[in-house]
């Protein structure tokens, strides 16, 4: 073993284990796609180019379910960004209690996705839920809502459910990345007559740019992926107004135990995915140092 060769042989392990449990994976679903695979039916296995892909395109269900995974995917990324920033604002202060403070604000990410399904749906049920006790007793609404009734409601109550929980994984990021800043740069700008609003645009903002591009990255990549809260709360419904593409997935596999369809439409999602991750990264000058 020479020593240029060494740390190629020392990596070999790791590589194998990568292609094992991903690259192989990944090789698998676009080489189902493919092909007709039905658990219960394996004596009509064989290849049928691209009728998986052309039966998926003709599929009106499929394209709500896009259409639903885009506005889920937006809504919930805009709002925990937003909230994680100025969560994150927060505890970057000297305040008494604040070492609670945290300890409450980071609890929700602890929590399974399933978990928290099940207690927000008791939460938001139409007869015994605690949210409409709450506004009545408040005079905010006279009668009990029915939340899960309709299209509009049931997400609203899904990205306000999943909002909650990723909260933390931006709040720990961007205050991770506040307290890399050197305070100097804020006591010059106080210096200069900067007010708040002008050092957090030029010189808060351009020094997190990076992190903010890789957690909404990340983010987006995780939500557009998430079945476990849906599947507990909605199931897709009402009238597939929940349904997102994972959630789909699912459902179809389930329904069918057909795993070329299935492979097709997660191939699908990992091509959108791609092509996002790609465009985002690009646009967003992830890498670039911030400007001053």
């Amino acid at each position: 073993m020479n020593r240029k060769s060494a740390p190629y042989l020392m990596i070999l392990p790791s590589m194998a284990m990568i292609a094992l449990f991903m690259f192989y994976p990944i090789f698998m679903t676009f080489f189902n796609s493919f092909h007709n695979y039905i658990l219960t039916r394996p004596k009509d296995y064989g290849f049928n180019g691209l009728d998986n892909y052309v039966k998926l395109f003709e599929d009106p269900v499929f394209f709500k379910a896009l259409k639903n995974t885009v506005v889920w995917t937006i809504w919930n990324v805009v709002l925990q960004a937003g909230f994680g920033l100025m969560v994150a604002i927060l505890m970057n202060t000297d305040f008494k209690g604040r070492k609670l403070y945290r300890m409450v604000v980071f609890s929700p990410w602890a929590f399974g996705g399933m978990i928290v399904a099940l207690v927000f749906s008791y939460m938001f049920t139409g007869q015994t839920g605690v949210i409409n006790d709450i506004l009545m007793r408040a005079g905010i609404i006279k009668d009990r809502i029915p939340w899960f009734a309709t299209g509009t409601r049931a997400m609203g109550v899904l990205i306000f459910t999943t909002t909650w929980r990723g909260i933390p994984f931006f709040a720990v990021s961007f205050l991770a990345a506040l307290q890399s800043i050197p305070h100097d740069y804020y006591e010059a700008a106080d210096v200069d007559g900067a007010g708040v609003i002008y050092q957090f645009l030029h010189i808060t903002m351009p020094l997190i740019r990076n992190t903010v591009i890789l957690t909404t990255m990340l983010r987006t990549i995780w939500t557009f992926n998430i079945v476990d809260i849906i599947a507990g709360m909605t199931a897709g419904g009402p009238n597939n107004a929940t349904m997102t593409l994972p959630m789909y997935l699912m459902s179809k596999f389930n329904e069918g135990m057909d795993i070329g369809y299935s492979s097709c439409m997660a191939a699908v999602m990992a091509l959108i995915l791609a092509i996002f991750a790609i465009g985002y990264s690009l646009v967003g000058g992830f890498g670039k140092e911030g400007d001053l």
